[in-house]
């Protein structure tokens, strides 16, 4: 392919897929132009072989879907910082593959322009029951991401996951070194290693109050339960209403109730709320098909309900 290569010296996009194509070879001085590459279903000997193609200045997209490969790694950067490899990648096919461990993950933050991944059918994708906690993470894993599996990450989505996240790992945290002092928070190697954008979520969002530190707990019908308090801003003469509701409550079914609740006529409701820990911020709550626990919603915070 090298060799032919040499005559396509302004090539922009180059599909190899289904060539049994095992090793890679560095591309100098050929290829520099292009902006797509399809290895698809092409066995690489292991995810390395990557580095070898890592300095193509213009690839924007790189499919490498049913390649075999069960890591990646960019060891040129620290977590937190970004890697010089694939400076300009913007779209990244990794689904059908082996990687099984969550650390790939991590790694594919230090890539400075990825916006899209797809990942699906790996062996990491299985580590959590729930699927909707999967894509949570990754979300939460990878900061500048845009598009993950084909689906779009609304601003809301990706709040919501950030902040599940830096709930969920407050523990491990503390247990870790970590501390809601600045001075004394010292996290392990190891904690930085398994979530190296822990500590960015607590800069742009806080450290973890003790209260808010939830773990994992079991899915008992009490831990599902929200106490909400509901209030009609607009509306002054409407008394808060406090209602238990569950997690997994959809807002479409939420504004059901409500309509029942507050006797409301054919008008089209708008939700959103306020988080009793984050005073003055109102989040809209603008997909109907999304559960309660989508947005991070905890016992004691406020819906606000506008017709």
């Amino acid at each position: 392919v090298l060799l032919c290569a040499q005559g396509w010296p302004v090539l922009e996009e180059l599909y190899l897929s289904s060539n049994y194509i095992t090793v890679l070879e560095r591309p100098d001085n050929v290829l520099q132009t292009l902006k797509l590459l399809d290895l698809s279903d092409n066995q690489l000997l292991d995810g390395n072989q990557l580095h070898l193609i890592a300095e193509l200045p213009r690839l924007e997209q790189l499919i490498l879907r049913n390649t075999g490969i069960s890591s990646v790694q960019f060891p040129d950067a620290e977590f937190g910082c970004k890697t010089k490899m694939f400076p300009l990648l913007k779209r990244l096919a990794i689904n059908d593959n082996k990687i099984s461990q969550w650390s790939s993950i991590n790694e594919l933050d230090k890539l400075p322009s990825l916006r899209a991944l797809q990942c699906s059918n790996n062996p990491f994708m299985d580590t959590e029951k729930n699927p909707e906690t999967v894509i949570q993470l990754i979300i939460a894993k990878i900061s500048q991401l845009e598009v993950l599996n084909n689906c779009e990450i609304l601003p809301a989505e990706r709040r919501g996951a950030e902040l599940d996240y830096r709930k969920i790992f407050g523990k491990d945290w503390l247990e870790a070194g970590g501390h809601w002092n600045p001075e004394k928070n010292k996290p392990s190697e190891e904690f930085l290693a398994a979530h190296p954008r822990y500590p960015t979520l607590c800069l742009k969002y806080g450290a973890p109050e003790e209260g808010e530190l939830k773990g994992r707990q079991p899915l008992t019908l009490k831990n599902q339960l929200l106490t909400l308090t509901i209030k009609c801003p607009e509306k002054p003469e409407q008394k808060p209403v406090e209602k238990k509701l569950p997690e997994s409550m959809t807002i479409q079914k939420v504004k059901g109730l409500l309509y029942r609740l507050f006797k409301i006529p054919g008008s089209e409701l708008k939700l959103s709320y306020e988080s009793s820990k984050l005073e003055g911020k109102e989040v809209e709550l603008d997909n109907d098909l999304k559960p309660l626990q989508f947005y991070s919603i905890e016992s004691g915070d406020c819906v606000l309900v506008r017709w």
